[in-house]
């Protein structure tokens, strides 16, 4: 029996997209390598994963994607670290950033640089 672990890390949009498109080996690999439960994804990533999925007819495969990476519920801790963020106008990725911080997770992304300015952030880039 599979010991589950706790989450450590949170999948960022662009990761989940990588992920279904299956187009980066090197992620692919890092992801496989995680314990079961280690990984998780916002609520908010979820919204605009299906999104998407919808146009591009591939709901099926993003369901199945967050049945293995669970999407967490955005509560009220992560409503309070988006509030202390600074002010970035119709950016979701403050909303994950904030999903990260309030869960103390390390965030997995292509796109550091869009949380650079996020203090005590962990930011992982598991495609380079």
């Amino acid at each position: 029996m599979t010991r589950e672990s706790e989450p450590a890390y949170l999948l960022d949009t662009n990761i989940c997209i990588y992920l279904l498109e299956a187009s980066d080996e090197r992620l692919r690999r890092r992801i496989e390598a995680c314990g079961e439960g280690e990984l998780v994804t916002s609520a908010v990533v979820y919204a605009e994963v299906m999104v998407g999925a919808r146009h591009l007819e591939g709901e099926a495969a993003a369901r199945a994607l967050f049945e293995r990476i669970p999407p967490q519920p955005f509560e009220t801790a992560a409503g309070d670290a988006y509030a202390g963020l600074p002010f970035s106008r119709g950016n979701l990725d403050r909303l994950i950033a904030a999903h990260a911080l309030a869960l103390d997770l390390t965030l997995v992304t292509n796109n550091p640089r869009d949380f650079a300015d996020i203090a005590g952030l962990r930011v992982e880039n598991w495609t380079e």
